[in-house]
């Protein structure tokens, strides 16, 4: 079945950048929404970004709006979160997910969807 693997995260500070990749396997092709999630110490898990694969939209969190970029490489099974300006609340473990077909129009849940990487974690020192 479908497996993700996240890479990139790492010790960063505040103001700095990190670039998180997630790369599948176990499909060849399809239409899929994307999604980044985060969980911080002592908090569930919340989302960040989506995108669809079958028209680039895209979905932020207001709390990184502005400040993460997704993107999606469907020829390389792969998603990319870009975050700039770093700041310490972005600390937390990120996770990928995926599910089949167009990302939900209204409130955004971990339910939505339906496979998940091992986690990446990212922490920002001030």
């Amino acid at each position: 079945q479908v497996q993700l693997a996240e890479s990139g995260g790492g010790s960063v500070r505040a103001g700095e950048s990190l670039r998180l990749s997630c790369t599948g396997s176990g499909y060849t092709y399809g239409r899929v929404c994307m999604g980044w999630f985060r969980r911080g110490p002592g908090t569930e898990q919340k989302w960040v970004a989506i995108s669809y694969s079958g028209d680039g939209s895209t979905r932020y969190h207001d709390s990184v709006a502005g400040r993460f970029t997704i993107s999606l490489d469907t020829l390389k099974n792969s998603a990319y979160l870009n975050m700039n300006n770093l700041k310490p609340e972005d600390t937390a473990m990120y996770y990928c997910a995926l599910n089949w077909g167009r990302c939900t129009g209204g409130l955004i849940a971990p339910t939505d969807f339906a496979y998940w990487g091992q986690g990446t974690q990212v922490t920002v020192s001030a």
